[in-house]
């Protein structure tokens, strides 16, 4: 276990498993480690985690949300030899899935399995050039028969999550981790609490941890319709182009050169008025930051600037590597300096600043 308390809550956050529909055990690790530094802590209907810190009780509502959920798969059957057939649930490209270790979580506790196929050297030359499609996938838990499984607890609708442990690499601004997307939006919600723990601020800040991101932005839009907020945040990964064959055109952001400011993406159009702030307290402060946009995608920002009368929201995101993947890799100084901004910003943003953004 590393030694470094942040590290520990990273840690934490990412090897808990959690698809969406089943965010349990991550919500759990969000809400010990949030509620320190919060004045009250609910859930929605859904089971989004709610964590309030009151400043002025009278001043603007502020949403900072990372979702809870990570990309997996759900067991759909379960054969006569014993081989599970099962469903993505999330975005994944077919080619970081085969030969990769798997959890099932089940009624009698969790279960080992790896993603298998038939093998290449049975197939023709033509197919073997082809990607394996997911639907031709299974998941093989050792298991002789169908019954054999089901003595062992696996049912149908288990959660299978990626198995992987977290990593602080050689440069250990680096850490490698299965879900950073997106424990890392729930870390950051949890450290801007803490860094507001002896600050005045002239509002009350909601950090959230949502479900069902990635199937729909769901836990964000019902979240967001109870706490009705001013401002919306919404934190996440975003695209690192410094690995080979990215070109700038392709994805400009460096991992370790600040978090990214999206301007657009699938889900929203940022709110300019609320980017040019946020971007302007980063410069008074020195923080770094880049500016991102995605055409495909979106984050939690898409279904909060949709509430009610509409919500000025801005997705602030971290470059991480090999995202939807068993393994991801962020760099520590991105995420510290994205709760650094966000801390400054939220100090800063009383009813005067908030209607000015809003209303300008």
């Amino acid at each position: 276990m590393p030694q470094d308390e942040t590290l520990q809550m990273l840690k934490a956050l990412t090897d808990a498993k959690g698809i969406p529909g089943n965010e349990r055990e991550a919500r759990h690790v969000m809400k010990e480690y949030i509620a320190p530094f919060a004045d009250e802590v609910s859930t929605d209907g859904l089971g989004s985690l709610v964590a309030v810190k009151k400043g002025d009780e009278n001043g603007p509502k502020i949403m900072v949300a990372g979702h809870l959920d990570e990309v997996g798969f759900m067991v759909t059957q379960i054969d006569e030899k014993g081989f599970i057939r099962f469903q993505t649930v999330g975005g994944w490209w077919s080619q970081v899935m085969l030969a990769q270790r798997v959890t099932i979580t089940t009624k009698k506790g969790d279960i080992t399995g790896v993603i298998g196929s038939k093998p290449p050297h049975i197939l023709p030359p033509e197919a073997r050039k082809k990607p394996v499609e997911i639907k031709e996938m299974f998941i093989d838990i050792g298991a002789s028969s169908k019954e054999e499984a089901a003595e062992w607890g696996v049912t149908p609708g288990d959660m299978v999550t990626p198995y992987f442990e977290f990593t602080v690499m050689n440069n250990e601004k680096m850490l490698l981790a299965k879900a950073w997307d997106n424990r890392i939006g729930c870390a950051i919600a949890i450290d801007v609490l803490k860094g507001l723990q002896n600050e005045q601020h002239p509002n009350v800040v909601y950090g959230v941890g949502t479900v069902q991101e990635e199937v729909g932005l769901r836990g964000a839009r019902t979240s967001a319709q109870m706490i009705q907020p001013d401002i919306g945040f919404g934190v996440d990964v975003g695209i690192a182009g410094d690995t080979p064959g990215v070109s700038s055109k392709d994805a400009l952001s460096k991992m370790g050169d600040g978090p990214q400011i999206v301007l657009y993406d699938a889900s929203m159009v940022s709110h300019k008025g609320l980017r040019d702030f946020v971007t302007g307290v980063a410069d008074e402060k020195g923080i770094p930051y880049q500016f991102d946009s995605m055409a495909g995608g979106g984050t939690d920002s898409g279904a909060i600037h949709l509430t009610a009368n509409g919500v000025p929201a801005l997705s602030i995101t971290i470059p991480t590597r090999y995202i939807h993947s068993h393994a991801a890799m962020l760099h520590r100084d991105d995420f510290e300096n994205a709760v650094k901004l966000i801390v400054e910003v939220i100090k800063r943003l009383d009813r005067k600043t908030v209607d000015q953004i809003t209303f300008d």
